[in-house]
């Protein structure tokens, strides 16, 4: 089993620096960008969003299997890291410009759903590839779980930067500020490439899985799909960050209308991402001393309870009660980022045993495609609620109707949700120990095929 060197952690931990700035600046701000800067109504914006998400149902299973089948001298990955890190960059910043020759709520809408799916499709050629990496770089269960701590630690400052320097560019999110809306976008989307091709350079693929035979492409669906483990993994996923996804969307609408808190947003938002990135160890340290399983019902279950007392909070409500909230509320953003990414990649040793292939790509584009599906659900019905709820933006006083929505999307939905992951972890199938029994026999196997390779006559007598 590979232990990995801190050199090799820390450079492919940084490559998730900018996917998590781009998608984290996405999730709080574009919904409000839509509504208070563009003047698009929360309705037509959830119907922009969600065509703009829709499109990777197809688009990440085909960049999976591309990636799969993939042969160069740089690896299978590598090369999408690479070519992809520009085009990345400049959609991002195409989804923030608010095109001067377009008025109406439908000519902005197409506009936004177009951009939205140029930058999907741009994100995925190179996110995917990266995070396929995990299972590739080593097959020791707790080094897994390391790996990815140390990819959530750069995920986590990505997010904390994301949620204090987009707002300090900007000023606030009015019409008058759409210019520095666009330059914000810009800036990110260069320091968002940048990680991209540090990984490139500093990481090398394991020879081995490139010289494994090019798998088909519903060939590779199958096996997801029949993976015990992975479904359940993919399932687990998609809970949590399905709740991920409503509350980071829908937090400055709650501190600016709710909790009439949006001049102190950074702080309270910094407080939860600061405590979160702090907490990675302790989960880390928690699931080497339980399992990954256990670790995320406890995290998971002390996340859920938090959001429901967050509700409470008022206009009146002391600043120091809710910065208590958001460090409570951090702990359990911190194992939400962990753990649910540690557990997906002990299900490709269970693939190769069954199949006698590896299909990491594939397989971590069905993770991504979960996270799409999470976003494009989860983010439209959030601005369907404002919608029905009499929404009106940068209006000081809100219907009360939507003060309660508000509520109802930052607190109970997203908990029901994370209680339904936990239900799936507790069945979940695949332990530390049959997964340390797994890696063993395919040890043998794969000595044995390299025997078989490397001396026909004596396999063939």
């Amino acid at each position: 089993m590979k232990k990995l060197s801190k050199t090799t952690k820390l450079i492919y931990g940084a490559g998730d620096l900018g996917f998590s700035m781009t998608s984290t600046i996405i999730g709080a701000y574009f919904a409000i960008f839509l509504t208070d800067v563009v003047g698009i109504s929360p309705g037509i914006a959830a119907i922009a969003i969600f065509i703009g998400r829709s499109w990777d149902y197809i688009n990440d299973p085909i960049m999976g299997y591309l990636s799969d089948r993939t042969r160069t001298r740089w690896g299978r990955r590598r090369p999408f890291l690479l070519f992809g890190a520009l085009p990345f960059a400049l959609a991002f910043t195409l989804l923030w410009w608010k095109p001067p020759f377009l008025s109406g709520d439908n000519a902005l809408a197409v506009f936004y759903a177009i951009a939205y799916i140029i930058y999907e499709a741009s994100a995925t050629i190179v996110y995917m590839p990266y995070f396929a990496l995990t299972p590739e770089l080593t097959d020791d269960y707790d080094e897994r779980t390391k790996l990815t701590s140390y990819r959530m630690f750069f995920s986590i400052i990505g997010s904390l930067v994301s949620f204090i320097l987009p707002m300090i560019i900007i000023g606030s999110m009015a019409p008058e500020n759409a210019n520095r809306v666009l330059m914000m976008g810009l800036i990110f989307g260069l320091l968002s490439a940048a990680p991209l091709i540090m990984v490139f350079f500093g990481i090398r693929e394991r020879k081995e899985f490139a010289e494994v035979d090019k798998p088909r492409l519903f060939q590779s669906l199958k096996a997801a799909l029949k993976n015990r483990p992975f479904v359940f993994g993919a399932i687990i996923y998609l809970l949590t960050w399905a709740s991920v996804a409503i509350v980071q969307s829908n937090l400055l609408f709650f501190l600016k209308y709710v909790a009439n808190r949006e001049n102190q947003s950074t702080l309270i938002m910094a407080t939860i991402f600061v405590v979160a990135m702090f907490s990675i160890p302790l989960w880390e340290w928690l699931s080497r001393r339980w399992n990954k399983r256990l670790a995320y019902i406890f995290g998971i279950a002390f996340w859920a309870i938090v959001q429901l007392v967050l509700i409470t909070v008022t206009p009146s409500t002391p600043l120091s009660i809710i910065l208590l909230l958001c460090f409570l509320a951090g702990i359990g953003v911190g194992a939400a980022h962990v753990l649910p990414w540690s557990i997906i990649p002990d299900a490709i040793e269970w693939d190769e045993y069954q199949t006698g292939e590896r299909h990491e790509g594939m397989f971590y584009s069905l993770i991504t495609l979960t996270a799409k599906v999470a976003n494009s659900i989860a983010v439209p019905l959030s601005l369907m609620v404002l919608e029905l709820t009499g929404y009106v933006p940068n209006m000081a006083q809100q219907p009360k109707e939507t003060l309660t929505g508000i509520r109802l999307v930052i607190g109970p939905i997203p908990a029901a949700l994370l209680v339904c992951g936990i239900l799936f972890a507790i069945f979940y199938p695949l332990t530390r120990e049959k997964h340390h029994e797994l890696v063993a026999k395919l040890e043998k196997q794969r000595q044995t095929s390299l025997s078989i390779t490397e001396h026909p006559d004596e396999a063939n007598p």
